[in-house]
């Protein structure tokens, strides 16, 4: 039930949660009008937050390069510069060529990190770091900031990325960026990062299971603490990072202030025009059953902080945000443009197995898992 760090890419009344999620701030009240146009360098720059990155920058008036593998999403930006190449082994056609600021989305090797980091060491004014929350040893202590304990491994040699590695070996990378550029170095560590064009589906499954409507399972309590950043807030905050030429370390998540699971799932319900209804199931109970669901943790124990990372500092450098409302429909827009195929198996979602199986399912198949598990709760709770 508890997430695996590699997914850690983290009250009040439920009316003032629910007022809460008009944030104050929003992206759009930023102003639009670059500094002075740069060239970007993007290492990546076609999965989830790249291809919001990009064109945000081009919002801006900025000069974008990618460089990557090509295999991925290769229709889009048909209008910008295209390297190709691979981390490991192949990084010349990044030679010889100047940029402003190099953001650096697909670095998850310390040793592919520094290669790429040595090469552009004189060539670009800044190296941005995208990294995570999973940098951190542990998710114990509510309210953490940039200043906490890192994660570490036995074998700093090791460099396959698995849910025990993953965050460890973000932490080495991250050294290896502030090794070679110093105060030029800028790193971001975001937790969930959600919105249009998330292939995992861990967040997205709830907005999709709200507007199913019914009865809708949700772990824990109402006043559970849950976080997300939209990728067009992430991104954009990171464009004009890089146009301030602001260094330092950060913690890339939201909203703005404390929301609830029960704030969002309402939102979500008035977003979506759903009659959906909310049955909260104990954390005990759910481990008892074998039921999990996505970014939801229990807010005790060793989870207690994981939805409660502070974002104090990334704020007062600039980080807005946009209403959770317009995430959500912009969510469920795009998740309705998805063809048959890709809406028919959610990567992500209620898991209760042999009920649910792990891996992509449908949605019938969930909420019928619900169903089984609901009734179990009501014979448990009389």
């Amino acid at each position: 039930m508890t997430p695996t760090r590699r997914e850690f890419l983290k009250t009040g009344a439920a009316a003032a949660g629910v007022l809460g999620l008009g944030l104050s701030g929003c992206a759009s009240d930023v102003e639009e009008e670059a500094v002075r146009p740069l060239s970007i360098l993007i290492l990546g720059g076609t999965g989830f937050i790249g291809p919001h990155m990009v064109r945000y920058a081009q919002s801006r008036g900025h000069t974008i390069t990618l460089f990557n593998r090509g295999r991925t999403n290769t229709h889009l930006f048909p209008d910008i510069e295209k390297l190709k190449g691979d981390r490991d082994g192949d990084l010349a056609a990044l030679e010889g060529r100047t940029w402003d600021v190099v953001i650096d989305n697909s670095g998850f090797v310390p040793r592919l990190v520094r290669d790429s980091a040595e090469l552009l060491h004189g060539s670009v004014g800044r190296y941005i770091y995208v990294s995570s929350v999973s940098a951190y040893a542990d998710f114990v202590t509510p309210g953490f900031d940039e200043d906490y304990t890192l994660g570490t491994m036995e074998d700093n040699t090791v460099e396959e990325v698995t849910g025990a590695t993953y965050g460890p070996l973000k932490v080495l990378c991250e050294q290896v960026v502030q090794e070679v550029y110093g105060a030029a170095a800028t790193i971001v560590r975001p937790g969930y990062i959600v919105g249009p064009g998330d292939s995992s589906d861990r967040w997205t499954y709830w907005p999709v299971r709200v507007a199913e409507g019914g009865e809708v399972a949700v772990p824990g309590t109402p006043a559970d603490p849950v976080q997300f950043i939209d990728a067009r807030d992430l991104t954009g905050w990171m464009i004009r990072l890089a146009e301030g030429d602001v260094g330092g370390v950060y913690n890339g998540v939201g909203p703005e202030h404390l929301l609830t699971m029960e704030a969002m799932l309402a939102v979500a319900r008035d977003t979506a025009g759903s009659d959906a209804t909310f049955t909260w199931i104990d954390a005990d109970f759910l481990s008892d059953q074998s039921a999990s669901f996505p970014i939801w943790s229990p807010a005790t124990g060793e989870t207690a902080g994981l939805h409660q990372t502070s974002g104090a500092r990334a704020q007062g450098a600039g980080l807005t945000y946009r209403p959770a409302a317009e995430t959500i429909r912009d969510t469920l827009a795009w998740w309705r443009e998805q063809d048959d195929e890709r809406r028919s198996q959610m990567r992500a979602g209620f898991r209760m197995p042999p009920d649910v199986p792990f891996g992509p399912t449908a949605m019938d198949a969930m909420m019928a898992g619900e169903v089984t598990l609901l009734e179990r709760w009501r014979a448990r709770t009389g």
